[in-house]
């Protein structure tokens, strides 16, 4: 399925090429213009279904790009813009889910939503100077799932449990100069969990750290 470019609407040239790779904030940009299409009924459920699957396993600009190509105000495939300084980045689980891990780029101020699909944010593997993560979780239907490092701290003192509820299974944090994650929101019908890596998950991290 690739939709053709409407003709005399779309630039010859694009700021992206079409083999570079593409980013997880981009390919959840994509899903959310799509979700914007499927509102206004320019597609249907159906096809939604289809594009979405489609951009979020898209690994280059050249197969986000036709996912929008005959959708108005979508030129190609532009970015969006990084967020301000002190703007929250928001992930929304939609219904197909968002996934955060390895070593992605972690904001200071997040707002996480659950939706259908959920939402897990993994954060073993993440290297950043930040003291404190503000993540703003709102549970929804499917719910939030996080892992951190046993060497981090986690506050979730500010999150209601809903229906969901809140489940913290992490051990009091011993790193020296390790973040504090400060947890707000509601655990909504999907509820919140939180908990350090099980013995697998270490076991893989230590296989995959640099030796010194």
């Amino acid at each position: 399925m690739s939709p053709s470019p409407l003709p005399g609407r779309f630039p010859e040239e694009f700021p992206h090429e079409d083999g570079q790779r593409a980013s997880d904030a981009d390919r959840d940009a994509v899903a959310e213009r799509l979700r914007e299409a499927a509102a206004e009924g320019r597609i249907d459920f159906d096809e939604l279904d289809e594009r979405l699957g489609a951009a979020l396993g898209a690994r280059t600009y050249g197969e986000l790009r036709p996912l929008l190509a005959d959708l108005p105000g979508a030129p190609g495939f532009v970015p969006p813009p990084a967020a301000p300084p002190g703007e929250p980045v928001e992930l929304r689980g939609g219904m197909h889910g968002v996934r955060r891990s390895g070593d992605w780029a972690v904001p200071a101020r997040l707002v996480v939503r659950g939706g259908m699909g959920g939402v897990q944010l993994d954060f073993t593997r993440v290297r950043t100077s930040l003291a404190e993560i503000l993540v703003e979780v709102h549970g929804e239907m499917a719910g939030v799932r996080i892992v951190v490092p046993e060497s981090w701290e986690v506050d979730a003192g500010g999150v209601d449990p809903g229906l969901g509820g809140l489940r913290d299974r992490t051990s009091p944090g011993h790193g020296r100069g390790a973040p504090l994650l400060r947890l707000t929101g509601a655990a909504g019908m999907g509820g919140v969990r939180v908990r350090n890596p099980g013995r697998a998950e270490r076991a893989r991290l230590r296989k995959n750290s640099p030796r010194t």
